[in-house]
């Protein structure tokens, strides 16, 4: 038996016990910064397994570090990732509907990065499986990497020097977007991602204007003061989308969104708010492009405060550089997708997906998957697809913070189909829910997780087996990031993750365990 036959058998023989770890961390959907009982599990789990691990590593209470060792050999690594999407709940159901006790408005896997997480684990204790059976050395690290929804912890732990002495790393991640499904990516990786936050702060409302003389009290009703914090707030909102166009040229799919951070007092009383928040995120092919659009970012929030009476606070949440391609990493990698061979979707999982579309009043088709699903498309051919859709000039294309792990170690970007639904002739396409149910709908998803853990395990094992493979990837990784190439960090490296802020989290109160937003009758969705 070979070694990669051991990791493959070790996979298929916990095949239930990994279903059902992916639906307890699908179930548990927690938003980013704020998973607590997905990241305690992984830690559990690992250390079951024989490994040491750093619970909160880097300063932040939902990530860490994990490590084991063979002996002497090469240290190779993976991650996962585990936060949700609030206002994405949704049941393992072929219907819409909620999960059970909570509102739509929860968070929801919409990735799944329920399906990154225990796929890559499953990859990495199948490697170790193998190691111990064949003496093989070396070392495994683990990282468990919060808030991949807003680009935070990779950063961090970089920054850290977490990922110091790594060899090879394998970033995985399930995926639909043609070209890009059951491949990895070549040459044009991910570009700059920027996230800031922008509050203002209203601290004395009654110096706006003198008050009347008949009103001692600066805060009367009929007083004049200051507009306050939700003036600023939505004179940056409109200043911003009347500026976007002129950022940037219309041209290298750079995009720019907004978030309204909850903050202040939580009722409509006649006074000025005294605290908001908006968190900005962009993504461009380049950091010159990134820094365009911050320039004008700024400039509109410090307009938008003198205006309301207010001062601003900005507060980066995550600035990551674009991806550093190794080819000599991509093409192993690729080799053992190859290998493994692409998902493949069972009857019970068939039968889910007809009658998803049949609830939908789609007459249901007898595949029902999307034919790219179940097909592993090379790597070269991908690169070309992606191309055609891009300029010339343009480098990298959206954006994942994996590409800050590029730059301190060599890196490979895999992905796995997760189960999409083929769209029929003149149909407009499947709403959200869809994408969201298939993810935690078992005989659906488990395909992912399976192909996924025993190509990260068969990339990694050769890794660990032809020193000649991480010379290769070494030497390539080193003339990417060095010279002219070489871009630093764009932030320092004592950069505080911003877990203090207000992100929405779940909360216990008399009513239980509950969402942050408590379900109103009247905001459950139509029909």
């Amino acid at each position: 038996m070979t070694i990669k036959t051991s990791a493959a058998q070790w996979v298929d023989s916990h095949r239930e016990e990994l279903s059902e770890w992916h639906r307890t961390i699908w179930d548990f959907a927690e938003p980013a910064w704020r998973e607590y009982r997905s990241s305690a599990w992984f830690v559990e789990r690992l250390r079951l397994e024989g490994f040491k691990v750093e619970a909160g590593s880097g300063g932040m209470p939902t990530a860490f570090a994990a490590e084991w060792s063979n002996g002497p050999g090469p240290t190779v690594a993976g991650y996962a990732e585990y936060d949700a999407v609030p206002g994405n709940c949704q049941a393992a159901s072929t219907q819409r509907e909620p999960r059970s006790g909570f509102s739509e408005f929860a968070p929801g896997h919409t990735d799944p990065h329920s399906a990154l997480g225990i796929g890559a684990l499953a990859g990495i204790l199948a490697t170790k499986h193998a190691m111990q059976s064949a003496n093989i050395g070396g070392t495994l690290k683990f990282f468990g990497e919060p808030a991949e929804k807003v680009q935070g912890s990779k950063l961090i732990h970089g920054l850290r020097g977490y990922y110091s002495g790594i060899d090879a790393m394998v970033s995985y991640h399930p995926f639909y977007m043609l070209p890009l499904c059951n491949t990895v990516r070549w040459e044009t990786h991910c570009g700059a991602y920027s996230s800031r936050i922008y509050s203002f702060i209203c601290d004395e409302p009654e110096t706006w204007l003198a008050a009347s003389s008949d009103s001692p009290i600066a805060a009367a009703h009929s007083a004049a003061r200051s507009p306050g914090a939700n003036v600023a707030l939505f004179t940056m909102y409109s200043l911003t989308k009347a500026t976007m166009e002129s950022m940037l040229a219309h041209t290298g799919g750079w995009s720019l969104n907004e978030a309204i951070l909850t903050a202040g007092q939580a009722t409509a009383d006649n006074l000025p708010a005294h605290l908001a928040q908006i968190n900005y995120a962009w993504r461009t092919p380049t950091v010159e492009m990134a820094n365009a659009v911050l320039e004008v970012l700024d400039r509109n929030a410090a307009h938008a405060a003198t205006v309301a009476g207010c001062r601003l606070v900005s507060r980066w949440v995550s600035r990551t550089r674009p991806g550093v391609a190794n080819k000599a990493l991509a093409d192993l990698t690729y080799q053992n997708l190859v290998s493994v061979g692409a998902p493949s979707y069972g009857p019970e999982a068939i039968m889910l997906a007809q009658t998803i579309q049949r609830n939908l009043g789609l007459k249901p088709m007898d595949k029902p998957f999307l034919p790219a699903c179940e097909t592993v498309i090379d790597p070269r051919e991908a690169e070309l697809g992606l191309r055609h859709q891009m300029p010339g000039w343009q480098t990298h294309w959206t954006s994942d913070d994996y590409v800050e792990m590029s730059w301190y170690a060599p890196t490979v970007r895999l992905y796995i189909a997760r189960p999409m639904l083929a769209v029929p002739d003149g149909y407009a396409g499947y709403p959200a829910w869809v994408s969201n149910a298939l993810g935690g709908l078992s005989p659906c998803i488990d395909p992912t997780v399976m192909v996924a853990a025993k190509t990260i395990a068969g990339t990694l094992l050769d890794l660990l087996t032809k020193p000649e493979l991480v010379r290769a990837a070494r030497e390539e990784f080193a003339t990417r990031t060095t010279g002219k190439a070489a871009i630093a960090p764009l932030l320092p490296s004592n950069f505080e993750p911003p877990i203090e802020y207000r992100w929405p989290e779940y909360s216990t109160t008399a009513r239980g365990y509950d969402w942050w937003i408590p379900q109103a009758v009247d905001l459950k969705p139509t029909r």
